[in-house]
Formats: C-alpha cells, sequence, structure tokens
C-alpha cells in the first residue's frame, strides 16, 4: 500500500471478507482499511481494485490512488525522503501511528457497514542516521504528534461504506480509539475508549445507547459469549500500548519521547489510571447489567 515507506505506515491490519454488491454487480470482496489512511476494497478472486478512498479525511501524504497499479500518486511536499535528513517536514497527516493500527475493525451484514476505531492525528517528522541500541525505538527520526487540523479530538468512530469509499457516520472521541470494535446482529455497536469507556452505539445511526466508566483505559477488544442460554460481554481495561507509554514510563516526559507519542497523549493521565481489570456484563433485551 505503500512503497517505498518513509512513515512508517507498515500495512499491519487486517483484511474483512464479505460478499457486496458494488455497481450493480456481486462480489467476493477483500476491505482493507489501511495504517496510511486509505481504505482498499478488492475482488478477493482476481485481485482488482474496486474502490480506493480516504477514510481519514485529513490524509495528505498522497492525493490519490492509481487504479491500475494500486500505487499511491505522492504529494512532495509531505516527504521526508525528498526533504532530506535532518529536515523537518511539518503537517503529515496521518502521523506514524497510522489513521488505524492494530485495533480491529468489524463488517455487519444487516447494515453493509464496516465499523472502524481510528485515530485522528498529523505529525511533524525529521528523519536522522540512528544507531542501534538495545531496548529504544529503532527509528531514526523525532516526532512529534498532534491533532488532525478539523477538531481537536484525537479518535474517531466511523461507519464506513466500502462499496462507494464513504463515511455515513463518524463519532469524535477526545482520544484515539484502540479498542476493537465488536457488531452484534441487533445492531448493537460495542468498543472502548481511552478513558475507559466501554460503549455501546446504534449501528445504524452511531447515537449512543449506553457507556461504562471501567478503572483503566481500554486498549483491548470486546469480547462476547454464550453460556447456560445468557449472552455476555467482557472486556479487559488497562491503560498501555503507545497511548500509556508516557504514564508507564514517567521519565519519558519530551513531547518527543516514545516516537512523538508522549506529548500526543499528555493529558491522558488527568481521565484514567493505571490498572488492570476484567469486567463481564450480561446482555437481556438490549440492557446491559455489569456483573
Amino acid at each position: 500500500m505503500t512503497p517505498h515507506d518513509e512513515w512508517d505506515y507498515d500495512g499491519v491490519n487486517e483484511i474483512i471478507l464479505s460478499d457486496q454488491k458494488l455497481k450493480g454487480k456481486m462480489h467476493k470482496t477483500a476491505v482493507h482499511l489501511d495504517r496510511n489512511g486509505w481504505a482498499y476494497t478488492m475482488d478477493r478472486l482476481s485481485g482488482e481494485l474496486l474502490v480506493a478512498q480516504k477514510f481519514y479525511p485529513s490524509v495528505n501524504w498522497a492525493s490519490s490512488i492509481n487504479m491500475k497499479t494500486g500505487y499511491p500518486e505522492r504529494v512532495v511536499k509531505y516527504s521526508p525522503d525528498y526533504n532530506g535528513e535532518d529536515m523537518i517536514t511539518t503537517d503529515i497527516c496521518p502521523a506514524a501511528l497510522g489513521s488505524k493500527n492494530q485495533q480491529p475493525a468489524v463488517y455487519l451484514p444487516r447494515t453493509g457497514l464496516y465499523y472502524v476505531p481510528t485515530n485522528h492525528l498529523c505529525m511533524d517528522y525529521e528523519p536522522f542516521e540512528v544507531e542501534y541500541d538495545s531496548g529504544q525505538p529503532y527509528v531514526g527520526a523525532f516526532l512529534n504528534m498532534y491533532p488532525a487540523p478539523v477538531g481537536m479530538y484525537l479518535g474517531n468512530l466511523i461507519a464506513w461504506d466500502a462499496r462507494v469509499g464513504m463515511i455515513v457516520w463518524s463519532n469524535p472521541e477526545r482520544f484515539s480509539i484502540w479498542s476493537g470494535a465488536l457488531a452484534m446482529a441487533s445492531d448493537l455497536l460495542f468498543y472502548g475508549t481511552l478513558e475507559g469507556y466501554l460503549k455501546v452505539v446504534d449501528a445504524k445511526t452511531g447515537r449512543e445507547l449506553w457507556r461504562f466508566k471501567t478503572a483503566s483505559g481500554i486498549i483491548g477488544n470486546v469480547n462476547t459469549y454464550k453460556h447456560a442460554d445468557k449472552q455476555y460481554i467482557s472486556i479487559l481495561s488497562g491503560e498501555g500500548g503507545w497511548a500509556g507509554i508516557g504514564m508507564m514510563m514517567p521519565s519519558l516526559d519530551k513531547d518527543s519521547d516514545g516516537d512523538g507519542v508522549v506529548g500526543a497523549y499528555r493529558a491522558l493521565s488527568s481521565w484514567t489510571n493505571l490498572s488492570g481489570v476484567l469486567r463481564v456484563f450480561s446482555l437481556q433485551h438490549n440492557i446491559v447489567n455489569s456483573n
């Protein structure tokens, strides 16, 4: 997706398989929402690229995707390689964390939509020659990350129509959404926030239906299972990962520490704590009850 990757947009994200109608024809599709901010809808039998659109409106490192080759059309001013070593390239969107990282999206056949937890950050990037130091990030760049120019929020839950490449609805969040999304046949959509809220929204409209404050930020995935004819929801809360590195390691106090995420998530400590708690909820008649 990002040949000669200059920004750390390595495409580690999942590929979701579904059968959908595009332009009047049924396709067995493979949908990939990449860290680079572009969403790709492919025919998984032929490999044909059917749709390639930004799912992150502020993306600026590439202007478009060549539909024949799949290659991005780079914007030179946002290229650290073009600007050279020890030169700062500013306002690159998205940041190195990507528009989406490891947090999995989910597809709901009832709505035909993909529900995507996203990051909403841009960055300044200064490359330099680096030597390997055990235990330290081996990046070779100074990074500064900050909210994207549209709004001052760091995350967004979006409903994505991969058939046309369009956001259907969008729920901004104060911080990036690092949890995965879970969708149900009843059109309930679950996800967690870095402040520690487990939230339920209507998959059709995005309207929030319920929330519960857990002890710490949520970076894990919401799970559901059945036991003795009752459905349960479980979630492990516990701040960590890139977003929590500043809280876990107080010695990292400069904005550029942790590849720039310390500065981006500095306010997180005002909203949650370090902890680790597994909570299980029962689901009855669309009402969630804490156990």
